[in-house]
């Protein structure tokens, strides 16, 4: 008896020395990942010669000049325009993906019709296809259709599904909600519209809000897209704005004004990701329901 408690203690104890040793670690590489993100915060309140001179993230002092100096930007424009034209971009990016990534993946999941394997493998096939090989022909496209210097070329596309990752990730999810459901909705007297809107579409949750938050950071840090589309400065988005910043014209850059006007963009995404992670952590870990 005496034996049996003592080989339970011990093996608690090896437990929890295995517990210590793993959040020791665990701690150790998250402030390692965390330390940029602080040296960001607290550069942004030292000076160019303190930023250049010292890896401490601490600044001497807190002096919050460089985010009033940086907000006011070296144009007419205040980075409240960039931050609403960014939005113009990203909001309707979102809910145009979401919404026709839903639909072209609940087709190709629920509905058979003739050329679903060729024309779903061709969907898949574009996901090997470098961004590069469509930039001068969709600009081109775009030219001739007169939408240069607009916001159209960039969100026009999540129009018709053109995110053969979302589509394939959420044909998955579909795939793994039981068709008994579908069923049970078409005898209770619900077309295939009802059954995605009433019985689905609660089930992938999860799932939309995984795609929502990849294409709002995907969205709102682009930079090349709009640099190639947007050519008036009153129509830039943050990601260009920041470009900017960076005036090596007169040989000296405010570098806790850029720093502090790219902590500013990232609360954004900071905010959506904390405040959607445990849907996103559930939409990446799980597959439509367990059951």
């Amino acid at each position: 008896m005496q034996q049996a408690t003592a080989m339970n203690n011990q093996i608690k104890w090896r437990r929890r020395l295995n517990s210590g040793v793993r959040y020791v670690l665990l701690t150790a590489v998250a402030l390692i990942m965390l330390y940029p993100i602080l040296w960001l915060f607290g550069a942004s309140f030292k000076s160019n010669a303190e930023i250049f001179s010292s890896i401490s993230f601490w600044p001497k002092s807190f002096d919050f000049t460089p985010y009033v100096k940086g907000w006011r930007t070296g144009t007419e424009f205040t980075f409240t325009t960039y931050f609403i034209n960014t939005f113009k971009i990203v909001i309707p990016k979102v809910v145009f993906t979401v919404v026709s990534c839903t639909l072209t993946a609940y087709g190709f999941a629920r509905f058979d019709f003739p050329g679903k394997k060729i024309l779903f493998g061709l969907m898949l096939s574009t996901l090997f296809l470098p961004a590069v090989v469509t930039r001068i022909p969709l600009y081109l496209f775009w030219r001739n259709f007169g939408m240069l210097d607009s916001y159209v070329p960039l969100i026009a596309n999540t129009v018709f599904a053109a995110e053969p990752f979302f589509v394939f990730m959420l044909v998955q999810f579909l795939r793994s909600v039981p068709r008994d459901y579908d069923e049970a909705a078409t005898i209770d007297g619900c077309n295939s519209f009802q059954i995605l809107i009433k019985i689905l579409l609660p089930i992938l949750k999860p799932s939309l809000v995984s795609v929502a938050l990849f294409q709002f950071i995907w969205s709102i840090n682009d930079f090349l897209s709009p640099l190639i589309y947007i050519s008036s400065v009153q129509k830039y988005p943050i990601a260009i704005a920041l470009k900017m910043a960076i005036d090596t014209s007169s040989g000296v850059v405010a570098w806790n004004q850029v720093i502090a006007m790219s902590l500013i963009s990232l609360l954004p995404s900071i905010i959506l990701f904390f405040t959607t992670s445990k849907q996103f952590v559930e939409g990446m870990a799980t597959g439509g329901i367990k059951g």
